[in-house]
């Protein structure tokens, strides 16, 4: 199932997307007689799990069916004309991963590390599809950073390797941008990732059962159309299993924490200095990962 966050009258609502169209859950369970407790929001769909997603796509699966075209006008929306939140916007918990792309690490300098290397960014970061990105007065080199998101699904602790995907409800596009002036002006990352709106996430949250293999997916960034980067998750030096153990055997996830899993090669600063060509006004990023659409963002210059 594809669900995702649209904006109506300032609220994020849940919607679900489908081949006529994105419902409007809220809506449709005004105008559509129904049985069951059908969730209304992000979290409460990740919170409640399969029974609660199996609850909504046979709502969904009925509400498509019925007859009056005027019934289902009301509650099926145009994806072009809707406004993407953040398809999780009240995380617990933003977790990081660097480094974790074999030739990312290479094209970087960097040694290839021995454990995850962690670090986090603060929900101040969230953003949408088709969101613009505020560029920081304080900083002149803003990098795209293409990643595959990984949204815990349940309360996680001391999970082993074997069955850590069992603990994920889904998966989605992200881009960590990154301030590089910023991110080495101390050993510690956290000023460079944490600028308003530097994590946009979406457009939709795709359950984990629509993926299949994480490890295995295409995964793409574009910056006004050219190809930055071009990768496959299989180059991850910590494969997704490895990353949601690791970090539950330090403390508890939660359902709704989302885990940002590390960006491949192409980014601006694995160029020459006399080839980085960072972020600027009305450049156009678009990350795209096999199976969980494309997450287009604009940037904009700090006034």
């Amino acid at each position: 199932m594809k669900l995702l966050n649209f904006i109506m009258e300032g609220k994020y609502r849940l919607g679900v997307k489908t081949e006529r169209g994105i419902v409007d859950v809220e809506t449709a369970i005004s105008v559509v007689t129904n049985n069951g407790d059908i969730v209304r929001t992000m979290h409460e769909a990740i919170e409640g799990g399969r029974e609660a997603l199996y609850t909504l796509q046979s709502f969904i699966d009925q509400a498509l069916a019925e007859t009056e075209s005027s019934i289902q006008a009301k509650y099926l929306l145009n994806e072009e004309e809707i406004s993407f939140g953040a398809c999780v916007p009240y995380p617990n918990k933003i977790i990081c991963v660097g480094l974790n792309y074999r030739k990312h690490a290479e094209e970087t300098n960097s040694l290839i590390p021995e454990y995850p290397i962690l670090f986090s960014k603060f929900n101040n970061t969230l953003n949408g599809h088709g969101s613009a990105v505020l560029l920081p007065k304080v900083s002149k080199k803003v990098d795209y950073e293409a990643e595959l998101a990984i949204v815990i699904g349940k309360k996680s602790k001391d999970v082993e390797k074997e069955v850590a995907l069992n603990c994920v409800f889904g998966y989605c596009n992200a881009n960590d941008l990154s301030a590089r002036d910023l991110q080495s002006r101390t050993n510690q990352w956290l000023l460079g990732k944490t600028c308003d709106g530097f994590s946009p996430i979406g457009p939709y949250l795709v359950t984990s059962d629509e993926i299949g293999d994480p490890n295995q997916l295409e995964i793409r960034c574009l910056v006004n159309g050219e190809v930055r980067q071009q990768s496959n998750t299989a180059d991850m030096i910590f494969r997704c299993e490895e990353i949601v153990s690791y970090i539950s055997q330090h403390f508890t996830l939660e359902p709704g924490d989302i885990i940002l899993t590390g960006t491949p090669e192409g980014v601006v600063l694995g160029y020459p200095e006399d080839k980085q060509f960072f972020l600027k006004d009305g450049d156009v990023v678009t990350i795209e990962i096999e199976k969980l659409g494309r997450l287009t963002n604009h940037m904009i210059s700090e006034i």
